[in-house]
Parts: C-alpha cells; sequence; structure tokens
C-alpha cells in the first residue's frame, strides 16, 4: 500500500497496487499529487527505499544520496525536492508520522480485510474513506484534518501541465501468435505487428502498447509470474482469412470469460450461420465485431438487437465505410437489414 501524508494537516492519501515496483510507486504519486491538488513546496521525507535510492553515501553528514535515475526525471519533473531519513533505527523517529498513518489505517479500514471484487473497487472505497477522514480530529487538535487542509492546500505549487508515464518502458519483439512477453506474462497486440518490435509502458495496473508514439493495444496487468492476456480484436483480420479456427480460438474463450463477447454477438452469430453457413455467417460475425472499432458498444449492440428482431441474418459490411460517409448529428443506432446471399445494410440517425 502507497500511503502519502501531509504533516500539518494530516491529510493522507493511501492506494493499493498489486506490485511494490517503481512503477507503483511514481504512480502512487501521481494519485496523490492529483487528489491534492498540487505538490509540497519544501521536500518530501523518505527512507531509502530502492525504487528512489540507488545507493546511501556511508560517511557523508549532508544525506546525499545517488538516485535512481527515473526517481531524478520523475522528481525534476514535478519539481520538489527529497529528504531521505538516516538508514537503519537511526531514522525511525525522522519518517514516526506517516507510518503512523499506515498502523491507523490499517486499523480502522482494513481490519477485517474488505471484500471487493478488484483492487480497483478498494481503491474506489478508499477514496470514500479519505473523505470521511476529513472531518476526524487529530489527538487534541481543535481543527479538523479537512479544515487544516483548506489551509495548507493553497500552499502547494500547481501540477505540470504535461502528463508523466510512470511505466517501465520495455522493447519486446511480437512474436507468431502476436504475443509479446512482459515479465514472464504473454499479451496480445494487433497481428500485423508479428516480428516487430514494440514500445511497452509496464504501469502499476495495466500494460500499454506503443508503436512508435501511437498506443495500439492496452491490457490489465497480470500479478502473477506466468499466464495470457488475449484480446479477440487482435485477431479479426487473421481469423476472418480462416473463419474455421474462430469457434476453438483461445481469443474467443478469453472474450467469453471477460464478457465482451456478449449474448448478443452469440445471438447473431448462430443465426448468421444458420442463414449462410458456418463460413460466410462467421465472417459476417467478424465485420459486426469489427465495427467496434468506429462504433460505440451500445451503437453496434443495438444494431446487432435490430436484426434479430426483424428475424434475417448476415449483412456484407465490406460495400460500407463508415469512415467514408458524412456524419450528421450523433449516430444513435445501427440498423443492420439483413437477407441471405444478397445483404445490404441500412443505416438510422
Amino acid at each position: 500500500m502507497f500511503v502519502f501524508w501531509l504533516a500539518h494537516s494530516g491529510k493522507a492519501i493511501h492506494r493499493v497496487y498489486p506490485t511494490q515496483g517503481q512503477e507503483a510507486f511514481l504512480e502512487g504519486h501521481i494519485e496523490a499529487f492529483t487528489a491534492i491538488g498540487g505538490i509540497p513546496t519544501r521536500h518530501i521525507r523518505y527512507d531509502n527505499l530502492t525504487s528512489a535510492v540507488a545507493s546511501v553515501l556511508h560517511g557523508t553528514t549532508d544525506r546525499r544520496r545517488t538516485e535512481n535515475q527515473r526517481w531524478i526525471l520523475f522528481r525534476s519533473h514535478f519539481g520538489f525536492d527529497a529528504f531521505y531519513c538516516q538508514p537503519g533505527i537511526a531514522g525511525a523517529h525522522e519518517k514516526g508520522g506517516v507510518e503512523g498513518e499506515v498502523g491507523r489505517f490499517r486499523r480502522n479500514r482494513l481490519s477485517p480485510m474488505p471484500e471487493v471484487d478488484s483492487l480497483a473497487e478498494l481503491n474506489e472505497r478508499i477514496r470514500g474513506w479519505e473523505a470521511e477522514d476529513d472531518d476526524r480530529r487529530i489527538a487534541d487538535r481543535i481543527r479538523t484534518v479537512g479544515e487544516d487542509f483548506a489551509t495548507e492546500q493553497p500552499l502547494l505549487a500547481p501540477l505540470p501541465v504535461e502528463p508523466f508515464d510512470p511505466g517501465l518502458v520495455l522493447t519486446p519483439r511480437v512474436d507468431r501468435s502476436s504475443l509479446i512477453t512482459v515479465r514472464m506474462v504473454k499479451y496480445s497486440v494487433p497481428v500485423r505487428f508479428i516480428g516487430r518490435k514494440v514500445r511497452v509502458s509496464l504501469r502499476a495496473n495495466e500494460v500499454v502498447v506503443f508503436d512508435g508514439r501511437t498506443p495500439i493495444a492496452a491490457h490489465p496487468r497480470i500479478a502473477a509470474r506466468t499466464g495470457t492476456s488475449v484480446q479477440l480484436d487482435h485477431y479479426l483480420e487473421v481469423l476472418k482469412i480462416k473463419p474455421g479456427a474462430f469457434p476453438g480460438s483461445s481469443a474467443l474463450a478469453a472474450a467469453r470469460a471477460t464478457g465482451t463477447f456478449t449474448s448478443a454477438h452469440e445471438a447473431f452469430w448462430a443465426a448468421a450461420r444458420r442463414v449462410n453457413g458456418d463460413a460466410r455467417g462467421t465472417r459476417e460475425l467478424i465485420d459486426v465485431l469489427l465495427l467496434h472499432r468506429s462504433m460505440t458498444e451500445a451503437d453496434v449492440v443495438a444494431g446487432i438487437a435490430a436484426a434479430l428482431k426483424v428475424g434475417r441474418s448476415a449483412p456484407m459490411w465490406s460495400r460500407w465505410k463508415p469512415a467514408a460517409m458524412p456524419r450528421v448529428g450523433p449516430i444513435r443506432a445501427v440498423t443492420f437489414l439483413l437477407t441471405p446471399l444478397h445483404p445490404s445494410i441500412g443505416l438510422s440517425v
């Protein structure tokens, strides 16, 4: 758990991450700075954790440290100084405030451990608890945490305009299965990148893949030592050429498991195969899935529902290019006008 504590007001920001790596350390700072609306102007106090300190220069009296290069870039971007506590017992009293906050929060909020479905849900609860803590008084103070923070907040330095990517940058090569390996875990990317090197930002909660500066894939980070995260969308072009591989593909199994391949898609696929056969019906489903790249899920699902209501199936999407169509007002729904062998498509706006 990352904890950021302001000494004057006692306001604290807490976040739980699946890793203790530097990416979580940096992301925790960004979350904290955003939550309090600024950056402390004097300094921030730390122990000698490896995410910040490469080595302690023993024998000096000025607390000099050899800092991690990524940490130096981060501090320079946000414009704050770091104060490092003395190593060992000698420095224990120098960070008692934040360690006391860690203990208080764990006793009052995390014991017993709340039952949640994800870390995102837990962190959302934590945000609510932090808001409640604004009304508490520390020891014999007259003012609440929130009241003292209202005095403290205007003294913070403003946040930088440009964002900082807290992720660890890696450059894996895409294998023949359109997968990259990051920390012994495999993640899919679009098949057009097979054989190429891509840039990865390994973040605390997600893995984002770039081609140059363009994001091409994003996955929730798998914290286990092994595993695979596959997205069906990354394989659609290949599966359209080989529709027979679609039903047994691991990409489809993953989409079903995560709920991105919905009952509406299943129903459309069944109807398309019933009217036009397995191969053609599967290709028509893939054309529908490709629409998710340029349209909202609600629009595509509405179109599927309309097609099923009509009771006929299988549009020929290659005759329709959404990017080339003039758009007048927001598209609210797509209607698939479906006929076997001689399909067409209509659009309602």
